[in-house]
């Protein structure tokens, strides 16, 4: 399993503007069954801290910036989301901790499933217990 997954999002665009379509079981890997998007991180408050059991998601920056920390119990990498042509493609078992969010960071994500809070890990102790 990679660590970072990104995946390039279709433009299409003239004069007018751009315009990026997202679609479930195409360029989303998985069908969309929940969006969420985060706003008003203050720069110096990190979010995340947790990793799923089964939920699949992909993360898009469609505002701004941020940094994400993807962890696979084995190796550490960080991602700076700043496009919102590109899409990260957060895996199960992958630790993740968002920071460094500039001003007006707008972050939308797309997820396989509806809200399950036994799917969540957020002690990483346990995290780390339940990837070996």
């Amino acid at each position: 399993m990679n660590l970072i997954n990104l995946i390039e999002f279709d433009v299409i665009g003239d004069e007018r503007g751009n315009l990026v379509v997202l679609e479930g079981n195409k360029n989303i890997p998985f069908d969309i069954k929940r969006i969420y998007y985060l706003y008003g991180m203050k720069n110096d408050l990190p979010r995340g801290f947790h990793a799923h059991k089964k939920l699949l998601q992909v993360a898009v920056c469609i505002s701004g910036s941020c940094k994400i920390l993807m962890d696979n119990g084995v190796n550490k990498e960080v991602v700076k989301l700043n496009s919102p042509k590109c899409g990260l493609l957060i895996d199960k078992m992958q630790w993740h901790e968002m920071f460094d969010f500039s001003d007006g960071c707008i972050l939308m994500v797309m997820a396989s499933d509806y809200y399950d809070e036994s799917d969540y890990i957020r002690d990483y102790k346990a995290f780390l217990g339940d990837i070996k």
